[in-house]
């Protein structure tokens, strides 16, 4: 058997690199040309993400902060009219999931089965506040209300 020889590479050992790929530049006619990275425009596309992202997250938030809003405010006034409700002479027992219209009659509030449409003449001493019905929480909902905006923002 012969000794095998070790390879020499006839290429001159100045001229080639054991690590090709730490090279700041390409190493042979097939790599990919590496260009210098303009930082400026880099940093310009990254705000302009940075700055939608954030912006649409926060409208999102701000949406959400409305919605949560109207729905306090939806529940402060089902808690006024159960006030008001409860403070009445109700001379009937209210079923649950039925329909009922409450009155202001001088001082006093009325609950009654008639609606505003229905009244004969006795309706000119009568002031309408709400359509309501009963919940099963015990709360009225209020399915019409009268155009006085005042009277469900008082305390």
């Amino acid at each position: 058997m012969s000794e095998e020889q070790p390879f020499i590479n006839p290429i001159d050992p100045d001229k080639i690199s054991t690590s090709p790929g730490l090279l700041p530049y390409a190493h042979h006619a097939g790599s990919l040309p590496i260009q210098p990275v303009d930082e400026g425009k880099t940093k310009s596309k990254a705000l302009r993400a940075m700055e939608f992202q954030t912006e649409a997250q926060l409208h999102q938030i701000y949406e959400q902060i409305q919605l949560l809003a109207e729905q306090a405010k939806r529940i402060e006034e089902r808690k006024k009219i159960s006030l008001l409700i409860y403070q009445c002479n109700i001379k009937f027992e209210p079923l649950i999931h039925h329909v009922y219209h409450l009155y202001q009659k001088n001082e006093e509030f009325l609950l009654s089965l008639i609606g505003p449409q229905d009244w004969g003449k006795s309706k000119n001493d009568l002031r309408f506040i709400a359509t309501v019905r009963l919940l099963s929480d015990h709360t009225w909902e209020i399915m019409d209300k009268a155009k006085d905006p005042d009277f469900f923002v008082r305390d």
